[in-house]
């Protein structure tokens, strides 16, 4: 008897049938984002308040950043905190 690879729907379907596929995918993307950052300080030896001074920002607003569970900040700080790395942010719509 030949087990079937795949049982179900999707996990993506789940979310669109629940209305929450937009705002789960930001979040995640926040938290992947929050955690590059997080490794690019590590790998520079970087602290907080010096990321911060280098994006011309409060350490409070760097924090809100780094937070993987606050989803409210901007693409031009995730721009800010990027550059400071000397990297850079790249945003795209997909079908």
């Amino acid at each position: 008897m030949a087990k079937k690879e795949h049982v179900g729907s999707s996990l993506d379907d789940f979310l669109n049938e629940e209305g929450v596929q937009a705002e789960v995918t930001a979040r995640a993307l926040k938290r992947v984002l929050a955690w590059q950052i997080s490794q690019a300080m590590q790998r520079e030896g970087l602290t907080r308040a010096g990321l911060a001074a280098r994006m011309g920002t409060s350490r409070a607003s760097l924090n809100r950043l780094l937070d993987p569970a606050n989803a409210s900040v901007t693409l031009a700080t995730m721009g800010k905190a990027a550059a400071a790395l000397g990297k850079r942010l790249q945003v795209e719509l997909v079908d």
